[in-house]
């Protein structure tokens, strides 16, 4: 009678167990699936001040880091990385509220990621150009009367529309059999992490900068040499006459136009948002 007492007690003890057990288990899964059921606020960009409390990545020392500089409340909201690509990567990591970046280079990555999406209509548009050292005036002269004869015979945009719209890859300039390059070299400055305008495929740098600057070295009667470096280091590369100009999706801006001069604009652009969708 007594055994069958605490085999009686034994049993429901296992019970009350297996019963809070379950319970427990219930309320986990409960939290769970409210956990599953919270997902992150949208990001929201309409103006630029909308950004102003964010935490945006950009390529170090390009347009997007100048203008969201003067926007957020607090520069530790800057994350500056050396590469676009590196900016991105954080933006798909949850690091980042958004990346500002060109539009151009934006569309490349946003066509390689199914998480990704842009804002357009935030920023005014921009001018491209071709950078050379402050004061240099018979270069910028030059390289202008050059950019001018590609304009005119439809080099130029046939070059850009290469690398964008609806005819990528129709045409592909090459130096002209016969080109007279008996005046040397001139070096172009440029930071190879900005497709289409300038990146790598293979050995090679390749994009719209880097054709537009062979054409009218072609035309001058210049080989071309590609120094790549970080964007940062171009304006002072060739400010210290390390190299002749600087080509790498450059905005002209009152600031830059302190310590270089610019050749005519070859394209328009503009910064655009990357955020999460």
């Amino acid at each position: 009678m007594k055994m069958r007492k605490i085999l009686s007690a034994m049993l429901a003890a296992v019970c009350v167990c297996m019963l809070t057990a379950c319970g427990s288990d219930s309320g986990n899964n409960g939290g769970s699936g409210d956990s599953e059921k919270e997902e992150t606020k949208k990001i929201e960009v309409t103006k630029p001040e909308d950004l102003a409390d964010l935490t945006i990545g950009v390529q170090q020392g390009t347009t997007g880091d100048l203008a969201c500089s003067d926007i957020v409340k607090a520069d530790s909201q800057m994350k500056r990385y050396p590469k676009g690509a590196a900016a991105v990567q954080a933006l798909e990591a949850g690091k980042l509220d958004c990346v500002v970046i060109d539009a151009q280079p934006a569309s490349k990555f946003v066509e390689k990621s199914d998480d990704l999406e842009i804002i357009n209509g935030i920023f005014d548009d921009e001018q491209y150009a071709i950078c050379i050292k402050k004061g240099n005036t018979e270069l910028v002269d030059k390289m202008n009367g050059a950019l001018g004869e590609l304009k005119d015979d439809g080099t130029l945009d046939k070059i850009i529309a290469n690398y964008i719209g609806d005819n990528t890859g129709s045409f592909q300039y090459e130096t002209p059999d016969g080109t007279d390059h008996s005046n040397g070299e001139l070096v172009m400055a440029t930071n190879a992490e900005f497709e289409p305008y300038e990146y790598h495929e293979g050995d090679e740098i390749i994009g719209i900068d880097v054709d537009i600057a062979r054409a009218i070295c072609d035309k001058l009667g210049y080989e071309l040499k590609i120094e790549d470096m970080e964007f940062d280091s171009i304006l002072p590369a060739v400010e210290a006459g390390k190299a002749d100009f600087g080509a790498a999706g450059m905005t002209v801006t009152d600031e830059r136009k302190e310590n270089a001069d610019f050749t005519d604009t070859y394209t328009n652009a503009t910064q655009v948002v990357i955020i999460k969708k």
